[in-house]
């Protein structure tokens, strides 16, 4: 996923190894990571709109094994953040580049 963002010109800020971090504190997990990513050309105009966006900004993906062999992907779909904090309709299209890549790239993977 790090390679297709970066072909966007999408920045991955962090990755995040949720299992080895509980790991490290001895506690188990499946395998978990959290990738916090986003483009500030696309983030600063919502963040200045409403600053409280700024939770949700820049953008996450959690990728995690559910079950044995069951991968899941989740993230806050880009409607969603416009209804959380009341922005116009317009601040969709910052937001709908990465969910339609997370989305062409969980197609690319399935169709494999």
């Amino acid at each position: 996923m790090h390679a297709a963002f970066s072909e966007k010109g999408i920045k991955v800020f962090a990755t995040i190894d949720q299992q080895a971090e509980a790991r490290a504190v001895g506690l188990t997990m499946p395998p978990t990571t959290l990738i916090v990513f986003g483009n500030p050309k696309a983030g600063t105009p919502i963040m200045l709109a409403n600053p409280r966006a700024g939770i949700d900004l820049p953008l996450k993906v959690l990728v995690c094994e559910l079950q044995p062999g069951h991968i899941a992907v989740m993230f806050t779909a880009a409607s969603e953040i416009i209804a959380r904090y009341s922005l116009p309709i317009e601040f969709a299209s910052n937001l709908l580049p990465a969910e339609h890549l997370i989305a062409a790239v969980l197609n690319e993977s399935a169709g494999a």
